[in-house]
């Protein structure tokens, strides 16, 4: 009777049934008993590597005794991916950041990139890495791999991908060259008053903040109108709280603020600002007074400045909701903002464990609605339009013939 099939259909039976330390164990016990070549013999029969068996020979020799529920020494195995690369992490980050997408209010997040295309250019990069194991460390990262195409959010414009890729490679170009980038948007209006804000607070039990128990909005009720400016070179936002109405004055004004209070004295050598914005709004790409007031800063600071807008209803993807509203709106949930001032106080205390810091004014001044610009104002507009989409990308130049301000 030859011994290999009796000794196969016995690990057969018994193997299954045992983790890996005793599967070895078994193995080496079992090829010690056949003396010369039993490692051979059990190797063929059980299926595992010689290396195996005479590890537990080995162990067997030794009396090598592992504490309860190990099945390996302290410190064996092979030793994890980020491990062995610790700028892995780091690389997938940098390769997707760009093209994240969903909520960003949201701990979950998106990637249109399949794990096949991140794991190629991961080792284009240098960073090899299977596509199973790229997903495991998204996944890890609070990542959520969907397919290739982006989701429905309103007109869904056939050059929207296209106008991101444009946008990320001029932002990371004047990033480089250390010009000034700043993401622009006006954050939900509020209402000022004794009124519900979203969000729970820890306060004592049963002594919870007592609001109105109705807010609908009534025309005399003051409301406050944020407008924010992130800083993406610093992680610093600047919020001018405005008290009238959201126009195309007040979002500039807002920037022309910014600059005055912080951008000049950053930037010192700065000769051009990059703005990215929504398409719609105060500082939307059809609104004349928002580029006539652009010109009038661009005149002031002597600076020229390129605006690249998102694709309409792409609003969400604005570094500042995601870098800047969302803070302010946690730091804030569950507080009334009964006035302006506790507005500026609760934005300015904006702070985070990655450094963001906040700096916030009140702007009581009148920005009345119905402005309208003539051909004639426009034409004063030193407006060059990209070759790409030049509605939604251009630069305004300094009028030379302005007299520039200090």
């Amino acid at each position: 009777m030859k011994k290999p099939p009796a000794l196969s259909q016995k690990f057969a039976v018994i193997l299954p049934l045992l983790d890996e330390r005793a599967r070895r164990l078994v193995a080496a016990n079992e090829a010690q008993s056949l003396g010369y070549g039993g490692i051979s013999k059990v190797c063929r029969a059980a299926g595992l590597s010689r290396k195996a068996i005479s590890k537990g020979i080995r162990e067997l020799t030794d009396g090598v005794c592992l504490p309860p529920g190990r099945i390996r020494r302290q410190g064996a195995g092979r030793k994890r991916i980020t491990v062995q690369d610790p700028h892995l992490l780091t690389a997938i980050a940098c390769l997707i950041e760009p093209e994240t997408r969903g909520d960003p209010e949201s701990p979950l997040r998106w990637t249109c990139k399949s794990t096949r295309t991140v794991a190629g250019q991961l080792a284009k990069d240098g960073h090899p890495v299977s596509h199973v194991k790229v997903a495991q460390l998204l996944h890890a990262q609070g990542y959520s791999l969907q397919s290739n195409r982006k989701t429905e959010e309103g007109a869904d414009h056939p050059d929207r991908d296209a106008q991101f890729c444009h946008i990320n490679a001029r932002v990371k170009q004047a990033l480089a060259a250390r010009t000034p980038v700043i993401s622009v948007d006006t954050k939900k209006k509020e209402l000022i008053g004794n009124y519900v804000n979203g969000g729970q607070q820890w306060l004592p039990i049963k002594q919870s903040k007592k609001v109105n128990g109705h807010d609908f909005p009534h025309p005399d009720i003051p409301r406050a109108y944020p407008y924010g400016v992130y800083d993406l070179g610093r992680n610093a936002g600047f919020v001018n709280v405005g008290t009238d109405h959201d126009t195309g004055a007040f979002a500039v004004a807002s920037i022309r603020g910014w600059w005055r209070f912080e951008g000049k004295h950053l930037y010192r050598e700065a000769r051009e600002l990059v703005i990215t914005a929504d398409g719609g709004g105060s500082n939307g790409y059809r609104l004349r007074l928002w580029k006539l007031e652009l010109q009038r800063l661009a005149n002031e600071t002597g600076l020229s400045i390129q605006v690249c807008h998102f694709p309409p209803g792409t609003s969400k993807w604005n570094k500042v909701e995601h870098r800047l509203f969302s803070f302010i709106s946690s730091n804030w949930r569950g507080e009334p903002l009964r006035d302006y001032e506790t507005v500026v106080h609760l934005i300015s205390r904006t702070r985070t464990a990655k450094g963001l810091t906040v700096n916030c004014r009140l702007d009581r001044r009148k920005y009345p609605t119905g402005r309208k610009v003539t051909d004639e104002e426009m034409r004063e507009v030193q407006l060059e339009r990209n070759l790409f989409h030049g509605e939604w990308n251009y630069t305004i130049r300094p009028n030379r013939k302005a007299n520039l301000l200090p």
